[in-house]
């Protein structure tokens, strides 16, 4: 993935993989689109790093000539995609040659806004760093400049871009760039997409932690990581997640002293993108999940990595993805391309899912996460028993630090505005979320059941139907753009609740419970959610929160932000 959730040299001895390329003798068709109207779409997004400071045997050569072999690599595969330049990538000789004989209607270039020396000396401010690229948030990154530094360092490297390749960059990236950079870039250079990093918690010391979970969103003019809710309050440049997490595994995963650990489908990963398994599991839950509206993934790697190290998953992947766009499956797009495209299909960011009804073999974990411009939420079954694990609100008013403020450590933290969380809240002991119970023979029963069924009975709306093993009945739940439903269909009159589980140490954001809302403050801001049917209680059984339903129904709304 990112900067130090790195790979030690051994390793890249060990996965060193040939140069040949598994497309090479395939005949490959240009990309043709799916018919349909949910489309299933992949960007195949390499960045590219002139040194790397963290290995001395990661030599200048060995990045360019990772390039090459991934150039190489999609050429053979006839795969369409986009490589972003950092400022030192982008004025060494090597990489305006390489990429100037890349086709153009093939290739996207555009830009990878990790801040080096030469651009900050370039602009006229003095490096702080301790190596020409230095990673941590307060150097490498625009959160680590003013207001004012980030326009003149976009200046820069803009018109630096345009005297090489002849236009502007349609596409900027990063793992994270602030509001105020991106509505610059917006209104000045009209770029059409950018794209950040996955959900990820501390991991190289970033964390983006309850936004929008997968696809892309128009981000609030006052928070790069916040989706809007209204048109007006939006920079309107899509921002694609990604990376492409493992929609079970990668939200649970445990805390090192480098933040999460790591399940994507990043090629370098020997559990994830670089295993042949695990590549495949996920693009069948890829082409198969119900998705609102449309499905998306990135893949590719920056070549800070090596192609030593992500060549093999490299192999495994780029001709997976090349049968499956001839078999008119996917669309493979540029960022660029994708960024139009959802420009034109939505005014504001839409309701989208990601659903897995099989896990890999030996789990049967099944989930399903939506997200809309005002709340995300995410359902976990395991061992026939339902657990809501999250619910974030989005509010396009909760304006983030470094929109205007300035870094001053090597890390950096953006936040979603929790309701239910089950990872921070969770201990070895506790997983905590919501969990679904029932009234048996009088007394409290965790439900258990079959299978789930996902399905979009309307546009925007995804229902997960849970058939009931120790009642008699189907739970349905319903996830629409303001609101989650929950209804009991059953011949018997059956007394069911919500209640949520957390450690004992969790902090949670609650400051008053009543019957029909949950008043909570976080980091500075107070929201709320309300029930449109059902009331909420913080008394009754061992639980923190009960929500009881109003005869079988139990309706929460999270859509309203007064």
């Amino acid at each position: 993935m990112a900067l130090n959730a790195w790979i030690h040299p051994v390793v890249i001895c060990c996965v060193l993989f040939s140069g040949s390329n598994a497309c090479a003798d395939k005949p490959r068709q240009p990309n043709a689109a799916p018919e349909t109207g949910e489309p299933r779409i992949v960007n195949i997004i390499n960045f590219i790093r002139l040194l790397e400071p963290r290995s001395a045997e990661i030599t200048e050569e060995v990045l360019y000539q990772t390039v090459v072999e991934q150039i190489k690599t999609m050429r053979a595969c006839k795969l369409r995609g986009t490589f972003l330049l950092q400022y030192d990538a982008l004025m060494d000789p090597r990489y305006q040659k390489l990429l100037a004989t890349v086709p153009p209607d093939t290739f996207e270039v555009g830009a990878w806004w990790e801040i080096p020396q030469p651009l900050v000396e370039r602009a006229g401010m003095k490096w702080r760093g301790r190596f020409p690229w230095d990673w941590y948030a307060n150097v490498g990154f625009s959160t680590g400049y003013t207001p004012d530094e980030r326009e003149k360092l976009v200046d820069v490297y803009m018109e630096d871009f345009k005297k090489i390749f002849g236009h502007y960059p349609a596409s900027v990236g990063s793992w994270f760039i602030d509001a105020h950079t991106l509505n610059y870039l917006y209104d000045k250079y009209h770029i059409t997409a950018s794209c950040n990093c996955k959900d990820q918690y501390g991991t190289d010391g970033y964390t983006l932690w309850g936004g929008y979970w997968s696809g892309a969103y128009y981000p609030s003019r006052l928070n790069s990581y916040m989706p809007a809710q209204n048109e007006e309050s939006q920079v309107p440049v899509p921002v694609f997640r990604m990376l492409g997490s493992d929609p079970i595994r990668q939200y649970d995963q445990s805390l090192t002293p480098n933040g999460q650990s790591v399940v994507t489908l990043e090629p370098v990963y020997q559990f994830g993108g670089g295993d042949s398994s695990w590549v495949h599991w996920y693009f069948r839950q890829f082409l198969e999940s119900v998705s609102l509206g449309f499905n998306y993934v990135q893949t590719g790697q920056e070549n800070s990595f090596t192609w030593a190290a992500m060549a093999k998953g490299f192999n495994i992947q780029m001709p997976l993805i090349a049968m499956l766009r001839d078999e008119n499956k996917i669309r493979v797009e540029t960022l660029g391309e994708s960024g139009k495209w959802f420009r034109q299909r939505y005014a504001v960011t839409p309701a989208t899912s990601v659903t897995v009804k099989k896990d890999m073999d030996g789990s049967d974990r099944k989930t399903a996460w939506f997200n809309s411009r005002f709340y995300r939420v995410n359902l976990l079954w395991e061992h026939g028993r339902l657990r809501v694990r999250d619910i974030h609100l989005f509010d396009e008013r909760f304006s983030s630090f470094y929109t205007l403020g300035k870094a001053t450590s090597n890390d950096c933290a953006f936040f979603a505005l929790p309701f239910i969380e089950g990872h921070l809240w969770s201990s070895k002991a506790e997983a905590a979320g919501l969990e679904l119970k029932a009234i048996v023979g009088g007394k409290e029963v965790l439900l258990e059941g079959a299978d789930p069924e996902f399905s979009e009975p309307e546009t925007g709306v995804l229902r997960a139907s849970w058939p009931l093993k120790n009642i008699r009945g189907t739970l349905v739940i319903e996830m629409n753009e303001k609101s989650v439903r929950m209804e009991m269909q059953s011949p018997d009159s059956v007394g069911w609740f919500v209640e949520l589980r957390a450690a004992k140490n969790a902090a949670l954001p609650y400051t008053n419970i009543s019957k029909t809302r949950v008043d909570c403050r976080f980091e500075g801001m107070n929201y709320f959610v309300g029930t449109d049917k059902g009331r909420f209680d913080g008394s009754a059984g061992d639980g923190i929160l009960r929500i009881v339903p109003e005869g079988r129904r139990l309706v929460l709304n999270l859509a309203e932000r007064k």
